[in-house]
């Protein structure tokens, strides 16, 4: 197949997925150009096509391990830097966290920066965030500060995330563009560590007897169980009273917020995704429920 004998061979190999990529996506995020070249060029690949199961095209897969000759030889020839895959993520989400092939962030900047002088809105938002909370999230450094000299908007999210995960450096990087957080008493680098850390501790105690907690534990169980059979308002009912059990448990609140999602309750659902953040400003799915409930609100 690879000599591309025969439309049928051709697109029996277009057809190919594994791992939600094609073999066009799996050349280009392991940086074989040649490969690459091949079946463009001689082979006729379509190069914005995403795969069948993830959208991923060839581009976000290259941007994702930092391959930036293959990011370069893609936007040359058609590639389109703001077409987005099932999640909704652009090529530069991709290029703001670690790839599994990446053994460093090496090559990630300049792949942020190629991308971002072909027309990529900086602040381009999905579910899980811009590009700049992804970045602060994984921890990319030089990505982040690329984002920032495009100007990349921080908001709140960043700087929390960053601060959440005990990374100064990037608190210190993202604090001259912050605006200032109402909850945060002391506005300034420490204060801001601070505040996390207390957040972090408030959260992290125990906040109910065990009996409760085995309650607890025994009422989500029976709302994980109600979401397994579709039953999304018994389970919205049952997290709620887990909620009361511990107030605490940011799942909780992203698990509620789902289901009211679901029942059509798309405001509630937005309250408590935000509750989950304010909780948990680290973890991803709190931002990819409040996505989810401002989607649906439009």
């Amino acid at each position: 197949m690879a000599s591309g004998k025969g439309a049928e061979a051709k697109a029996r190999l277009v057809d190919v997925c594994v791992g939600g990529q094609g073999p066009l996506q799996a050349a280009a995020r392991m940086g074989r150009l040649d490969v690459v070249k091949c079946m463009v060029k001689e082979l006729g690949f379509d190069i914005n096509v995403g795969s069948s199961e993830t959208g991923v095209t060839a581009l976000h897969a290259a941007a994702l391990d930092g391959k930036l000759d293959t990011v370069r030889y893609l936007l040359d020839n058609g590639a389109d830097p703001n077409k987005i895959d099932v999640p909704g993520e652009v090529p530069l989400h991709c290029a703001a966290k670690y790839g599994i092939l990446s053994t460093s962030s090496e090559g990630h900047d300049e792949v942020a920066k190629l991308l971002l002088s072909r027309g990529v809105i900086v602040d381009r938002a999905y579910s899980y965030g811009t590009p700049l909370h992804i970045a602060a999230f994984y921890g990319k450094t030089n990505v982040m500060k690329v984002l920032l000299e495009h100007h990349a908007d921080c908001g709140a999210m960043p700087i929390e995330i960053a601060a959440g995960r005990g990374r100064r450096k990037h608190v210190e990087m993202l604090f001259p563009f912050t605006s200032p957080i109402q909850t945060v008493s002391k506005w300034t680098v420490d204060g801001i560590i601070d505040h996390a850390k207390a957040k972090h501790s408030k959260h992290s105690k125990p906040k109910v007897e065990q009996h409760d907690k085995s309650t607890k534990e025994k009422v989500k169980l029976d709302g994980d169980k109600a979401v397994g059979r579709k039953d999304y308002l018994a389970a919205s009912k049952l997290y709620g009273e887990a909620i009361d059990l511990d107030p605490a448990d940011a799942t909780l609140y992203s698990d509620r917020s789902f289901c009211l999602l679901r029942i059509g309750e798309a405001t509630k659902a937005l309250s408590y995704a935000s509750s989950c953040i304010k909780m948990r400003p680290e973890w991803l799915k709190g931002y990819y429920r409040k996505g989810a409930s401002i989607m649906s609100l439009k």
